[in-house]
């Protein structure tokens, strides 16, 4: 990157978004010429529109798969405006970010200044997925297409949770999950701190028919710090086993300590359609929809103050929209 014209000022936001993963390769950006694309290929598209004197790259916290979702993942990127221009709320920057975004399946819902050296990332203290199963489908190609996407739907009647929150419980605490890391991870370190694991019935979906009745639907939740290649999925997959009777718990605290991640067990992965990533948490931020990260500057409440208007009018006068 160039140097910046003097008297320009860079200001960092983190931004909150989410997506329905189906048509993404994932949410890290696809380079080059590949059909594939990520979602922040379109966050970054979109982040042109604000006009910076450098571009914008956006930092990701959580990288997902392909296919899997995102009620709320988290970006960190920095905006240097042009001499004489004040940095943006972060109500305009949210505004201005979903007005230029060119996807359907891409929303940003929030927006915080941050110090400059905050890192979206590193600075993470939990991250928490849900896994949502559906039971009660013995004919997989007649279930509702407005949940095929969203869940893993399985051919059995029932699951012995009892024995799946069983299990769970096993793998809370600090271990070394070798065991459920899929080949190709980049970390240093397999031992991880699983803060919560859990078994649970799901809502009903509003989106079945009257011939879907049977179907029940059951959340499965972890929560860590961060997790490991797939580390989830391969969680799931098993605890999915003993629910339906090949596994018990003991086996699965069996694998876990075994960490051999070649078991015939632990080699299986649930389908990246059922994970949702739900919440990245942050220090002084708890739920980011009331925290300020002690920054000073939380989203306004939905009521622009003249700043903010003029800030907007500036920026379609820049040429942005």
């Amino acid at each position: 990157m160039g140097s910046a014209p003097a008297g320009a000022v860079r200001a960092r936001y983190l931004v909150y978004f989410q997506y329905v993963g189906t048509a993404f390769n994932g949410v890290v950006a696809v380079k080059g010429a590949q059909p594939a694309i990520g979602v922040q290929n379109f966050l970054e598209e979109a982040a042109k529109g604000l006009n910076s004197v450098e571009p914008i790259k956006l930092t990701i916290s959580s990288r997902t798969d392909a296919g899997v979702h995102a009620l709320s993942n988290s970006a960190h990127l920095d905006v240097q405006r042009r001499p004489g221009r004040p940095p943006f709320s972060p109500e305009i920057l949210t505004k201005a970010l979903n007005t230029h975004l060119r996807h359907p399946a891409i929303r940003v819902v929030q927006a915080f200044r941050v110090p400059s050296n905050f890192h979206a990332r590193y600075t993470a203290t939990s991250r928490t997925y849900l896994y949502r199963l559906a039971t009660g489908c013995p004919q997989l190609d007649q279930f509702s297409v407005f949940e095929r996407n969203l869940c893993w739907a399985l051919r059995a009647d029932s699951l012995d949770v009892a024995a799946m929150q069983e299990a769970a419980q096993h793998l809370v605490g600090t271990h070394d999950f070798s065991a459920f890391q899929s080949a190709g991870s980049p970390a240093r370190t397999s031992v991880r701190t699983l803060r919560r694991a859990s078994v649970s019935p799901g809502l009903s979906s509003p989106f079945v028919s009257l011939q879907d009745r049977g179907l029940r639907f059951w959340n499965l939740e972890f929560e860590s710090q961060s997790f490991l290649y797939r580390q989830v999925r391969r969680m799931t997959a098993v605890l999915v086993a003993v629910g339906l009777g090949v596994l018990t718990p003991a086996q699965v605290k069996a694998i876990l300590e075994s960490r051999d991640p070649l078991g015939k067990h632990q080699t299986r992965v649930a389908p990246a359609q059922g994970l949702f990533l739900v919440a990245v948490r942050y220090p002084g931020l708890g739920n980011h929809a009331d925290g300020t990260l002690d920054c000073g500057q939380q989203e306004g409440s939905g009521v622009w103050d003249e700043e903010a208007l003029g800030q907007w009018k500036d920026l379609k006068d820049e040429g942005s929209g």
